[in-house]
């Protein structure tokens, strides 16, 4: 009777298998594989609960049989209860040690649940009974996957999609890990080919729009949108969005705002369709309507901040019309703190001094401490009270949580140099330095001049690629000069300063030694700077690529091995780069011990800095900032004026720092650590004095 239920289901004959079975259960009772085989015809009819009661029928009268507990757990995951197919799931294992699909879908289960740690171990203990079924290549690189390790995944992914090509799970993994990679193609070809395998996955096909937009494939993502959109399924808010997105980005705003109003009404609290609606508008001078469209929606929903947002961006910065939809925002939602905090900007833009800080104590009553509230208060006393301001922010320091007591230390400091009191200043930020040393990465090492440099290579005639290296010393305010670059070129790269930077060795203190005993070779060290840029999202040279560190040593690389490069060197007149260095930090997050041995040390770095230009070892440019280190537009006409291109003016630079010369006011604290800095001071340009 078996033989004949299976080729009738081998068929598709699934009335006649299930006839078949029901006869055999009527011909033997108690026979539990007649109800497994019942179970099996009613699940491919698709009768599940019918079938879970067979399959429970089987149980009953064999509840050892670990096949069956296998299968009730895999009809129970297709039902969707899935704590009640993990107890069937340990029930087989239990049973059956050796069954090696009962762990592969505990693994899963555990995936599904984020427990990355016992999919691991799931995944372990069923390579103990085939190390080598595809099926456990799968699991562990998604266990990979969830881990960070890409590449990894990639590779144990890619074989399992060789062995499994038919497995949407695997490649629904090896899309996500092909996007890890920046492997965008690839990534769209596996989603593309889950979503043949799985038509009604329709979560998927906005992941394809996005990704052939990220492509450049505007026609592509137009024409998947389209039939996405002409499916009941497939016309949700979330498409709608992103098919506003599609037409914004093909120009389209007006179409952009037929899908995107609707998407409003269904999602007022939606940030993304909000910023899509404001662009939209904008494009199109609709201000009016956007006004009155906001309005409308805030009527009905007075307590979402990103709407008053965005009706805030509708009018002129700090105008009356500003103002007044401060006001309602804040009568709408009077103890909401971005809401007041949106009010007392709009009192400094309007230089109401006495109502801002009245604002700013409202601010803090409702959240003592708060760092808006905190500040502006603070800001009104130092006209005021110097002496109070101090006081109250060395309160405020003594009363925090010792996890934000260096920020606030750092503030005090700030604090005490505006008030004038140079010395209290500099002892605290010295405090600082050293409380936050030992977590600190120490002064990358430097090397002599040698007394000869190799030949600077002759550049090809024909090379239309010329990488750019951007290095600023501590203090210099290199930061202010890559947000103006990137204001216009999406090619720079501040990678090496985040949790992932590229493994090459502009990035390694070791490349000097490595350099100095040949253990790296010019070549070498080029050619893995080149290997890196794909996994930085790059596909040629062409980059500008933020330096952790700099020393005149690399140009035994660089002048043979990368001529066509240029070295772009960020400026300030060196005693206001220490202090500076000292008061702030710098991007890199160097240890500083001592006031004098981070002047010693700046003090060697700059020289390098004055030889390479003296001498023209290389392609490079000063990039003075004394002067417009807080000023986008000047910054802007300052770097277009060097590469002789337009600059878009950054939308910041970030905080205000110190004025040029400030130095002077701490000749008599630091007067010995300014004079190691003055020597390479004149050699730069800069006034002895």
């Amino acid at each position: 009777m078996q033989d004949q239920i299976l080729q009738a289901l081998r068929r598709n004959a699934v009335d006649d298998a299930v006839q078949l079975a029901r006869e055999w259960i009527a011909a033997e009772p108690e026979q539990p594989q007649a109800h497994r085989w019942l179970s099996l015809a009613l699940q491919q009819q698709g009768q599940f609960d019918d079938a879970l009661t067979s399959l429970q029928q089987a149980l009953t009268l064999a509840p050892d049989n670990a096949d069956l507990h296998l299968q009730q757990a895999g009809l129970l995951l297709a039902l969707r209860q899935f704590d009640a197919a993990g107890s069937a799931l340990d029930r087989t294992a239990e049973l059956n040690p050796n069954a090696l699909s009962a762990y592969v879908m505990q693994a899963h289960l555990a995936l599904a649940r984020n427990d990355v740690d016992e999919a691991d171990r799931l995944t372990r203990m069923a390579s103990r009974v085939d190390e080598d079924h595809p099926e456990l290549a799968a699991l562990m690189g998604m266990v990979a996957l969830r881990r960070g390790e890409v590449d990894r995944a990639l590779a144990l992914l890619s074989a399992a999609g060789e062995a499994l090509p038919g497995d949407s799970r695997v490649l629904y993994a090896l899309g996500f890990a092909y996007m890890g990679k920046d492997m965008l193609a690839f990534a769209e070809q596996s989603f593309r080919r889950v979503l043949e395998l799985n038509p009604s996955v329709t979560s998927l096909q906005g992941l394809i729009v996005q990704l052939a937009l990220r492509q450049g494939h505007v026609d592509v993502a137009a024409e998947m949108m389209r039939l996405v959109l002409a499916t009941p399924a497939g016309d949700s808010p979330a498409m709608r969005r992103l098919a506003g997105e599609l037409e914004l980005q093909a120009g389209q705003p007006l179409q952009a705002l037929e899908h995107l109003l609707p998407v409003l009404a269904q999602w007022p609290s939606d940030r993304h369709t909000l910023q899509l609606l404001l662009m939209a508008w904008q494009r199109l001078g609709r201000e009016q309507q956007a006004r009155e469209t906001l309005d409308a929606t805030l009527a009905d929903h007075p307590q979402i901040h990103d709407l008053w947002m965005a009706r805030l961006t509708v009018e002129p910065v700090g105008g009356p019309d500003a103002v007044a939809v401060g006001e309602r925002w804040l009568q709408a939602m009077p103890e909401h703190l971005p809401a007041l905090e949106t009010r007392l900007r709009l009192h400094d833009m309007n230089n109401e001094d006495d109502a801002a800080e009245a604002v700013a104590e409202r601010i803090v009553t409702l959240e003592p401490g708060r760092t808006s509230g905190e500040m502006r208060l603070v800001e009104g006393l130092l006209k005021r009270d110097p002496a109070a301001a101090i006081a109250r922010v060395q309160a405020l320091h003594d009363g925090a949580p010792e996890e934000a007591k260096s920020s606030l230390r750092a503030w005090l400091g700030s604090v005490q140099d505006r008030a004038g009191q140079y010395h209290d200043a500099l002892r605290t930020w010295v405090e600082l330095h050293a409380a936050e040393a030992p977590q600190r990465l120490p002064l990358p090492p430097q090397a002599k001049a040698p007394l000869s440099w190799p030949e600077l290579a002759p550049v090809a005639e024909d090379n239309a690629i010329a990488p750019i290296f951007v290095w600023g010393a501590p203090g210099s305010g290199v930061e202010r000069v890559v947000a103006a670059m990137a204001a216009a070129s999406p090619v720079i790269r501040g990678d090496r300063f985040g949790p992932n930077p590229p493994n090459d060795a502009f990035q390694s203190y070791h490349t000097l030694q490595d350099l100095s005993t040949g253990k790296l070779t010019p070549e070498a060290l080029v050619a893995q700077w080149r290997e890196q840029l794909p996994a930085r999202g790059l596909k040629d040279g062409a980059v500008i690529d933020w330096l952790l560190w700099w020393d005149n040593a690399l140009l035994w690389a660089l002048r043979p091995q990368l001529p066509e490069g240029r070295l772009i060197i960020a400026l300030r007149d060196p005693r206001d780069m220490l202090l500076e260095w000292i008061a702030f930090g710098a991007p890199a997050p160097f240890a500083v011990n001592s006031v004098h041995e981070a002047a010693e040390w700046l003090a060697r770095s700059l020289a390098q800095v004055a030889t390479l230009h003296e001498q023209d070892l290389y392609p490079n440019a000063l990039v003075r900032i004394d002067d417009i280190g807080h000023d986008a537009q000047a910054m802007a006409q300052h770097l277009g004026n060097l590469f002789g291109m337009r600059f878009p003016p950054a939308p910041t630079l970030g905080p205000a720092r110190m004025a040029p010369g400030h130095w002077r006011d701490y000749r008599d604290e630091m007067g010995p650590a300014f004079a190691l800095l003055t020597s390479v001071a004149v050699r730069l340009g800069y006034p002895e004095e």
